[in-house]
């Protein structure tokens, strides 16, 4: 099928130095022009952030400081790039929420007023996830082949997730997982333990994830203004942002955690 089309359409996919869309920078663009007669032209830029690339991001999309040094900023692109664009519609990969608001951003950082009133965006990913339901009732749909009834009681819940669980066993048998780092292992097996380590967030130091951990395995804050930063380090150097987390509306297992994080920082005095 061919996309009906009345003016050209870029399919772009972003990398770049986060995932801040106010404080990241792009690294690299690929736009994928489709137009209404069917023709097709790509380009792809590498872009200098003027900035670290940070080695958690890199093992993410490979790309390395040293790997766009030379290339041009984005504001030297800037011209280029809104003359490509043209006055496309933009679709995208989760590009409503990041992909589309860090292009704008940068754009007006180059000082380029990019008009995004009579654009139109197509996200891929919305697409997905409104069409493949991801509800308990889905999944047992998807994996038992029957529909949940009494869906929300408890008891109907958990015998369906026991059967999910079970069901998700026998399909995974023997199927391998790539993670994102390339690392490819047949995680699915008959063993909780296992399942307990493909399931959980390996980064996530607190129960919810306001604490990540970093390549170094230091406790980093993961929200606000320290966001990225070593949390005992800040105890140190900001002792009233301690005192906020422990009065703010913060989990109690996360208030535990950062107590221990202060108390080891103040036995490293």
């Amino acid at each position: 099928m061919e996309l009906n089309l009345n003016k050209p359409l870029i399919i772009f996919d972003i990398e770049s130095t986060g995932v801040s869309v106010g404080k990241d920078k792009i690294i690299e663009i690929c736009l994928y022009k489709v137009f209404p007669d069917g023709n097709k032209e790509i380009r792809t830029y590498r872009i200098n952030p003027e900035r670290h690339i940070p080695e958690e991001t890199t093992k993410i999309h490979g790309i390395t400081d040293e790997d766009v040094k030379d290339k041009p900023t984005f504001k030297q692109l800037s011209g280029e790039l809104i003359t490509f664009i043209g006055n496309s519609d933009l679709a995208g990969y989760n590009s409503n929420k990041f992909d589309v608001p860090i292009l704008v951003e940068e754009f007006l950082k180059a000082g380029v007023d990019f008009d995004i009133s009579n654009r139109r965006f197509v996200d891929v990913m919305n697409i997905f996830h409104k069409m493949e339901a991801r509800t308990l009732k889905a999944a047992y749909l998807f994996y038992c082949g029957k529909d949940l009834i009494n869906a929300h009681s408890a008891d109907a819940d958990t015998s369906a997730t026991y059967e999910i669980l079970l069901a998700q066993l026998d399909r995974y048998q023997g199927v391998e997982f790539e993670d994102r780092e390339g690392n490819v292992s047949i995680p699915i097996v008959n063993d909780i333990k296992a399942l307990h380590d493909f399931t959980k967030n390996p980064n996530w130091v607190d129960m919810v994830g306001h604490l990540v951990y970093n390549e170094r395995k230091q406790e980093c804050i993961n929200f606000g203004k320290h966001k990225g930063k070593v949390a005992e380090e800040i105890f140190k150097t900001d002792p009233s942002y301690f005192s906020w987390m422990m009065n703010a509306d913060f989990p109690m297992s996360t208030k535990k955690i950062i107590t221990e994080i202060k108390l080891r920082s103040f036995n490293n005095k």
